[in-house]
């Protein structure tokens, strides 16, 4: 049974950076076949964390950057590095209020299997609450 007052951190997450980044950017939590031709994407996945039991989420949020390039994502994933740490914290969606944003693990390339795309991936602690 969820908590009495959790909001879905991922979906908050994705919609909240897709909003930032605009329509040139695909933001998702699962990739799918056709993730060649979505570049680049950026994935977002709670991967763990903790809450309260009441209100107080915190999240564990794995980011990962598909680009055409290394240094494409190694960009992107640097615009959502600050995109994450500066604005977000303090900031609001119309279910979540978020507070601290921790990078526990910054942006750096990570191996995968496709050689026709790089991936540049980073993980976060995410403090956020229910609006009311």
């Amino acid at each position: 049974m969820a908590p009495v007052g959790s909001v879905d951190v991922e979906l908050e997450l994705i919609g909240w950076t897709q909003a930032r980044l605009g329509d040139a950017v695909v933001v998702r939590d699962e990739l799918d076949n056709n993730l060649l031709n979505e570049l680049p994407t950026v994935q977002i996945e709670v991967i763990g964390g903790d809450d309260d039991g009441y209100r107080l989420d915190r999240a564990l949020v794995d980011v990962n950057v598909y680009a055409a390039t290394r240094g494409e994502a190694t960009a992107l994933a640097a615009t959502v590095h600050g995109l994450l740490l500066v604005s977000l914290r303090g900031s609001a969606t119309t279910n979540a209020v978020f507070g601290a944003v921790r990078a526990l693990a910054r942006p750096a390339a990570r191996p995968y299997e496709n050689t026709g795309l790089r991936r540049v991936g980073a993980t976060y602690q995410i403090y956020s609450h229910p609006v009311s």
